[in-house]
């Protein structure tokens, strides 16, 4: 909190939050700023996400550990992430046309994790998003070994969560990031 970049990011954060309260019942700003104050290498973080489109804001607080959970709640999955393969073995096995990067590189890269299926379905609840596009979730490890991976989206009132080949991208496919604060 020590730049004008991570003053900027915190007032963004704060307004996010007062103008979303609906996320986060019960849970006031000054929490969530002193774990910020408490936590500054997370900043770096929230600005990526930010600087990417995901528009990060609480979602969550665990009750064990005291950490607040950001998630990406920007309405279509993050513009700054989209055209990605799922990871680097999925764009290694792509033949031709290979995206520049992958979801769970860039994530790695940002210092967040993809969402993972319960995450989204959760996020989905505090209103709708990837209506017009989708998002690559964290898959799990049988599904990824057999060359799949699963994305979800928002159509015809439900959420839908399904599998594509891990090597696949599309220009509305980005993917949605978590950060425990």
């Amino acid at each position: 909190m020590d730049t004008p970049q991570h003053a900027a990011l915190i007032q963004t954060l704060k307004t996010r939050f007062e103008n979303h309260l609906h996320r986060h019942e019960g849970h006031a700003w000054t929490m969530v700023l002193a774990r910020l104050e408490n936590r500054p290498e997370k900043l770096t973080a929230l600005q990526a996400m930010e600087q990417t489109g995901g528009e990060p804001d609480v979602v969550a607080f665990d009750r064990t550990t005291g950490e607040y959970m950001f998630y990406d709640c920007a309405e279509e999955s993050p513009k700054g992430r989209r055209s990605v393969c799922y990871d680097r073995a999925g764009l290694e096995a792509r033949k031709e046309h290979a995206p520049a990067n992958t979801a769970i590189d860039m994530a790695a890269a940002m210092g967040i994790e993809l969402l993972t299926e319960p995450q989204y379905r959760h996020l989905q609840k505090l209103g709708p998003c990837d209506a017009k596009t989708s998002s690559w979730l964290h898959t799990p490890p049988e599904i990824r070994k057999l060359g799949g991976a699963i994305f979800g989206d928002f159509r015809y009132g439900q959420v839908f969560v399904y599998h594509n080949g891990a090597q696949s991208y599309y220009s509305a496919r980005g993917f949605r990031g978590a950060l425990r604060v």
